[in-house]
């Protein structure tokens, strides 16, 4: 037998980033008496529109539920989530045949979209490239009134690297403000929970006729959610370090 171990990153900043993120989450309720709203971000990539070949047969007294083996592969989809810390609603989801720094920010501008009175805007979400583009600076630089020269991607000013977009990203007094997770701590993004939620409740026990069949039941169950299990995660954990 083997365990596999993942050694932890050699960031000074983790421990402060996670209490940070924790932080936000307990805040999250008094920010939107404040006007800001607190989402939890990410996406759910090469999800397939299996179809499976015959009906399954469903649980019976005395018998599990049973599912044909074979399936018919109609191609795949990728979804990008928001969710209200809140209210728990799942806001402006996206769905479509990429995830692309475009897809993201398209995504990003129908969440803010959805409620004109907000005045900040908190995003969670993980580090992926697509998360600190240029077109983000750009629109955010735009949205916050900022009309500084961003400078020249990969060369000079913000935009100049990752690092310097994600710096400005982060800047609590733009409209629209970035919460980063440090490297390999998905469990710190709420989304990664309600991923779950919807890996276990429609996608890995559907069987989908084509990938619009797969986006219109996927919408479809986001609308259900939002109206009958809609709620806030109890997040207990605080940011502090285990201790033995």
């Amino acid at each position: 037998m083997i365990r596999y171990w993942l050694t932890p990153p050699d960031d000074p900043q983790r421990e402060e980033t996670i209490k940070t993120v924790c932080t936000l989450y307990e805040q999250a309720p008094s920010l939107a008496e404040q006007g800001e709203r607190t989402i939890s971000t990410d996406e759910l990539t090469g999800v397939q529109a299996l179809e499976r070949t015959h009906p399954g047969l469903p649980l019976v007294p005395g018998k599990t539920e049973r599912r044909e083996f074979e399936y018919m592969r109609h191609g795949t989809r990728a979804f990008i989530v928001s969710r209200d810390v809140v209210t728990g609603e799942v806001v402006a989801p996206f769905c479509g045949p990429t995830r692309t720094e475009a897809d993201f920010l398209a995504h990003l501008q129908e969440v803010v979209k959805t409620d004109l009175k907000v005045i900040r805007w908190h995003v969670v979400c993980d580090q992926l490239n697509t998360h600190q583009s240029e077109s983000l600076v750009r629109w955010i630089a735009e949205l916050s009134g900022i009309e500084e020269d961003l400078g020249v991607k990969g060369e000079t000013g913000i935009l100049a690297s990752m690092g310097s977009r994600a710096a400005f990203l982060r800047d609590p007094s733009h409209t629209v403000v970035f919460h980063y997770t440090p490297k390999h701590s998905s469990w710190l993004n709420q989304m990664e929970i309600w991923l779950s939620i919807l890996v276990r409740k429609l996608l890995k026990r559907g069987s989908f006729t084509s990938v619009e069949d797969l986006q219109t039941r996927g919408f479809a169950f986001i609308d259900y959610y939002n109206r009958t299990m809609a709620k806030p995660f109890k997040w207990t954990y605080q940011g502090k370090a285990l201790t033995v």
